[in-house]
């Protein structure tokens, strides 16, 4: 991903708990090494919603990612920074993701 700041790679691996029915997600980029704090969340509704805290700019904010218009073939994903503890949102990243055929 190119930023104004450079160039970040990362990963992210998803691991579900079927007793607590939620997702635990977790990052790593070359900018933050490794994050052992997960976004944790779960899908209702055919819609996903999970919560983490993100390091940004030398401290850590709220992070909310949203999974929906979720098909076979396809997903919405959208990122949003929280700056005042969930009161409000920014949305500053949007992705719409489709399935080669």
């Amino acid at each position: 991903m190119e930023r104004a700041s450079g160039a970040t790679e990362g990963m992210a691996m998803r691991l579900f708990d079927p007793q607590t029915q939620q997702w635990s997600v977790y990052a790593a980029d070359n900018r933050n090494g490794f994050d052992p704090r997960p976004a944790i969340g779960a899908f209702k509704d055919g819609r996903f919603e999970g919560y983490s805290h993100e390091p940004w700019e030398g401290h850590y904010i709220f992070c909310r990612v949203i999974w929906s218009e979720i098909t076979f073939t396809s997903f919405h994903w959208e990122q949003a920074f929280s700056a005042d503890g969930g009161r409000t949102w920014e949305i500053n990243w949007i992705s719409d993701f489709s399935r080669q055929e």
